[in-house]
């Protein structure tokens, strides 16, 4: 549950913000940790939280503001003050509401990624470990950059799959959107003329004469089943045995799975070299690149390299065992364990696949275009000729 709280702090200055807890004695006890004396808490419900349109911040408003944040750092402005000149800056409603709370609770005496942290849904767990990293190395402007440029190397290889993957949707909901209107509108009105005029027509033409009356009659049911359907799928995926087989088998699916297992490996390296190369501890980068990785798959084999690495061993072992990581990573993060260079070596094979990305998925634009074209063409151009190809005859027989 969310609460909201007025509270003061140890020099008697009122605060306020809000904070997530199971309930409402767990969040008077997590401000007391932080020695605020609590004044007013309550829940947030439809009538007093604040209401916007999106609960997370566009990915390209959120790289601008990290770049113009770090500008601001690098220039000498304390971090409070960037942090109120960036509230007083930007036009999205959730950034300015989550940097005008952590700018209250920079004044307050907090650190800036304790701060950032009581917004995981603004701030993810990467970008908050990455900012204490860089708070104690003194190099906070530099890590904001280095985070900007991964976070919109994710958004381009998110955009390059989705890009990939939205045309065969597209045009697979038009053709059935065609289907149906067909089924539906068109084919039952040549029904009575071929009755009427005692036309002997195709076997083929009975049965979509038959999907037709099917479809006009009980459109309703089918409605129904497929809400269901997705019901059922999403009750289903709560489920982490479940959900665990759906993201197996979307790795191993034709093409497309080869596409999002490459764009989750270059996610999984490019954030663990990430965390790497800002001295972050091995086990607790791992841990955080688990909860970065989007795949169930992945994030199990992470935690079989998180146990390898807390018995003493190297984390390449649980990767040889599993068929999802290529040999590629496996030789190159052994490399990288051996000659201390782990950081580079797993950028490198990030670069690698992020090209194998590129190319896969400009690939696959090329074969499923076409492809797509003919599967409409033969859907909807099989509805038409069962109801042109009697109709011809019957002229011939008119005639």
């Amino acid at each position: 549950m969310n609460y909201q709280y007025l509270a003061k702090n140890m020099a008697g200055e009122q605060v306020t913000g809000k904070l997530e807890a199971e309930s409402k004695e767990a969040a008077i006890n997590t401000l007391e940790k932080e020695k605020l004396f609590v004044l007013k808490l309550q829940e947030t419900t439809l009538w007093n939280k604040d209401i916007t349109l999106t609960k997370r911040v566009n990915r390209k408003e959120f790289v601008l503001f990290l770049r113009q944040y770090a500008t601001l750092i690098h220039a000498g402005i304390p971090i409070s003050g960037a942090t109120k000149t960036m509230a007083e800056q930007t036009d999205n409603r959730v950034l300015k509401s989550t940097l005008t709370d952590i700018d209250k609770q920079l004044e307050s005496g907090e650190a800036l990624s304790k701060a950032v942290s009581k917004h995981p849904k603004v701030f993810p767990s990467l970008l908050v470990n990455m900012i204490k990293a860089g708070e104690a190395s003194g190099k906070l402007d530099e890590i904001l950059v280095e985070m900007a440029d991964y976070f919109e190397r994710e958004y381009r290889n998110r955009q390059r799959i989705i890009s990939a993957l939205l045309y065969p949707s597209v045009v697979g909901m038009i053709t059935l959107i065609l289907s149906v209107f067909l089924l539906v509108f068109i084919v039952p009105q040549f029904v009575g003329m071929f009755d009427s005029f005692g036309q002997e027509i195709p076997a083929f033409t009975h049965f979509v004469l038959a999907v037709s009356t099917f479809v006009a009659n009980f459109w309703w049911m089918m409605l129904i089943v497929c809400i269901g359907i997705i019901i059922l799928f999403s009750f289903l995926l709560k489920r982490d045995a479940f959900s665990y087989k759906v993201d197996d088998r979307k790795l191993r699916f034709p093409l497309i799975g080869t596409l999002v297992l490459k764009g989750e490996l270059v996610r999984m390296t490019t954030t663990l070299s990430t965390l790497v190369n800002s001295a972050v501890p091995i086990l607790q980068a791992v841990e955080i690149t688990e909860s970065v990785v989007g795949n169930r798959v992945l994030k199990a084999v992470l935690k079989d390299v998180r146990k390898s690495l807390a018995d003493g061993d190297s984390m390449t072992i649980p990767m040889k065992a599993h068929w999802t990581i290529p040999p590629l990573i496996i030789q190159m993060m052994q490399i990288g364990e051996k000659t201390g260079t782990l950081d580079q070596m797993l950028l490198k094979a990030a670069e690698f696949y992020e090209e194998e990305v590129v190319q896969l998925s400009n690939r696959m634009k090329t074969l499923i275009e076409p492809l797509m074209i003919i599967i409409l063409t033969f859907i909807v151009g099989s509805i038409i000729a069962a109801v042109v190809i009697p109709m011809f005859a019957l002229f011939e027989n008119l005639q």
